[in-house]
């Protein structure tokens, strides 16, 4: 019996000690071939890989992170000037692939997205895109909001990204609405992206 304690315990104390490990990099060429591994921080139970492709008109980059994560949702987001995809996964070393591109295989579902001041636009989904989205950000005094493709995951965990407000996803075809916005979109781009690729 004093035994089973004591090897109970032990394995406690060597668990309580195990950290994860992930690759870590940011690549803002479309490549991440610098990975380091990077010892998880205490709170950080997942590791993430995450991609997104911005197209402003015929310019198109190609952003890459690999890094540890408290919280993490695998999905993907197209807003059609933007387009993220993140895995995750909770074992040793296990973000040091890419996440999947379903970018390709459109899935039936539609929604609204923004070009300029008009969101009119019609955007097909693909892959697990199974729900529209649209958002709003205060910049200053200016009002900015963006629309499009987004999996259930996705809009799950974004109920609380920071200087993002109204946050909402509709399950039917072109459900979110085709209102046009006041100013330009760059800015709440931006922080979505960076939510997705450093959260």
């Amino acid at each position: 019996m004093d035994l089973q304690i004591s090897v109970f315990l032990l394995f406690i104390l060597f668990t309580a000690g195990h950290s994860l490990s992930c690759y870590e990099c940011m690549g803002l060429t479309g490549s991440c071939a610098d990975q380091t591994v990077k010892k998880c921080p205490s709170g950080s139970s997942q590791c993430e890989s995450s991609t997104a492709v911005v197209q402003f008109g015929d310019i198109s980059s190609k952003l890459k992170a690999k890094d540890c994560a408290s919280t993490c949702e695998s999905g993907s987001m197209n807003l059609g000037t933007v387009k993220a995809t993140t895995s995750c996964c909770n074992t040793e070393l296990c973000n040091l692939q890419d996440p999947p591109d379903h970018s390709d295989v459109p899935n039936g579902k539609t929604c609204y997205s923004c070009e300029g001041q008009s969101c009119t636009t019609i955007l097909s989904c693909s892959g697990t895109e199974d729900r529209c989205i649209k958002a709003t950000v205060a910049a200053g005094d200016q009002s900015v909001s963006v629309k499009g493709c987004a999996s259930k995951s996705v809009c799950d965990a974004t109920t609380s990204v920071a200087g993002v407000s109204s946050i909402s996803c509709c399950e039917g075809n072109l459900c979110n609405g085709a209102q046009s916005v006041s100013q330009s979109f760059l800015f709440l781009c931006c922080s979505l992206l960076s939510y997705f690729l450093l959260h």
